[in-house]
């Protein structure tokens, strides 16, 4: 019987609008109505995500930013793993002299040094995931999104590094090429000690605290609770769900997801256009 679902958010729960359809928040409410436990486990962080549970009506706990920081349904925090001081330097330093794109999220919520690479970067995957949207309409939406998002905008990353009361949780590089460009700077990062380095697209890479990973905080929610893993199932699309899908006694991968994501998962659902999350829950509340 399964008592805990976990569910990513980009490329899974959320659709094409970069919204929560009617049908997977139906699909969850059933499932919550049934004393089931559901839990979003995603590399956003806690201000991104709050406005989208809240158009669709669902209070849950969070699992934010790849597991550095997990919430109760009340947003209390109940645990968080920040990446160290001199570490985020080196991160902050190394990714400048490549000349990338990145955000940095913290205890103070995300940071962008570019708001105008802020929102084409969201735009961009607009279209990645709905490529019928005109690319000038995408950056009206993601325009708008940003309003909702609370973005914190700094000329020198350096300064959160060294204020005293703030954490930094995760950092998020971008590239519109893609593999080309993020794998080797993903594989010079691997070599730091105590990161771990994922993604939840291809034109990101998502650099966390080792101990900041979607399957130990899913397995840590689990065991607060006393439920065993193989009451818990997880669903997801992406490098940064590999971690929690393995965990799980039953995992879902959603028919856009990544071969290797497919290949792991016990279970294939739609895709995150087609409501393929809440197909997923009515499946295994049916066989209850």
């Amino acid at each position: 019987m399964i008592q805990i679902i976990a569910s990513d958010m980009d490329g899974t729960l959320l659709n094409d609008k970069m919204v929560i359809s009617k049908e997977n928040a139906a699909a969850i409410k059933r499932a919550q109505a049934a004393g089931v436990h559901f839990i979003v486990s995603t590399g956003r962080g806690f201000t991104e995500i709050k406005p989208l549970l809240k158009d669709a009506g669902i209070n849950c706990p969070l699992i934010t930013l790849n597991g550095a920081q997990i919430f109760d349904e009340n947003g209390r925090i109940l645990s968080s793993s920040p990446i160290h001081d001199q570490l985020s330097s080196k991160i902050i330093h190394y990714l400048k002299k490549k000349k990338l794109y990145f955000e940095v999220v913290t205890s103070k919520g995300i940071f962008s040094d570019n708001k105008a690479k802020r929102i084409e970067n969201f735009a961009e995957l607009l279209t990645n995931v709905s490529p019928e949207t005109p690319y000038k309409l995408a950056v009206t939406m993601a325009a708008a999104r940003m309003e909702l998002m609370n973005i914190n905008y700094i000329d020198n990353y350096q300064k959160l590094v060294d204020d005293n009361h703030i954490n930094i949780f995760k950092v998020v590089a971008f590239s519109n090429e893609g593999h080309k460009v993020l794998d080797p700077i993903k594989r010079e990062i691997q070599q730091y000690e105590n990161l771990i380095v994922t993604s939840s697209s291809s034109s990101n890479i998502e650099i966390n605290h080792v101990n900041a990973q979607k399957g130990a905080a899913l397995q840590a929610y689990a065991d607060k609770l006393n439920v065993p893993m193989d009451n818990v199932m997880a669903i997801g699309d992406n490098n940064n769900d590999i971690s929690m899908l393995k965990v799980a006694g039953v995992s879902y991968a959603m028919k856009n997801a990544i071969t290797e994501v497919k290949q792991l998962a016990t279970r294939l659902t739609a895709s995150n256009t087609e409501d393929g999350v809440g197909k997923a829950i009515d499946e295994l509340l049916n066989e209850d």
